[in-house]
């Protein structure tokens, strides 16, 4: 099982990507516990599923976040998905009391986007088949 020892090589573009996705991954996750601690019993069922869903989730991004990290090709795609579906939520959240929360969140998703879009970040992520190991 390969290991890496070495620094990361990805560009500084690519390192702000993954800790910006790794923040949101922790921010779901901790979402999903404060969820499973407040389970209201008569809302049993929907607040074990969003907890559990919450808490994939956040896991899935953290995992990505790693991916970016190492430059491995694989995260580029789910990285990506993941900021358009943020856009869409904080687009859902404009308007009222969640404004704030909507600027937040399309930022984050903003600057994830551009970041892996930049011309260093994509050379970085380029598929090169004798370095994507998607080692846990």
């Amino acid at each position: 099982m390969p290991t890496e020892t070495t620094p990361s090589t990805a560009p500084r573009p690519l390192k702000l990507a993954a800790a910006v996705v790794a923040a949101e991954g922790l921010v779901l996750a901790v979402l999903g516990i404060v969820e499973a601690i407040t389970i209201d019993s008569s809302r049993w069922v929907m607040g074990l599923t969003t907890a559990g869903f919450l808490l994939l989730y956040g896991a899935a991004l953290v995992f990505v976040a790693r991916g970016l990290y190492r430059t491995s090709t694989w995260s580029r795609g789910p990285a990506v998905f993941a900021q358009l579906i943020q856009l869409g939520v904080a687009w859902s959240f404009w308007g009222g009391n969640t404004t704030t929360v909507a600027v937040v969140l399309a930022i984050a998703a903003a600057a994830v986007l551009v970041a892996v879009f930049q011309k260093e970040s994509m050379e970085a992520l380029a598929d090169d088949p004798t370095k994507d190991h998607p080692v846990l």
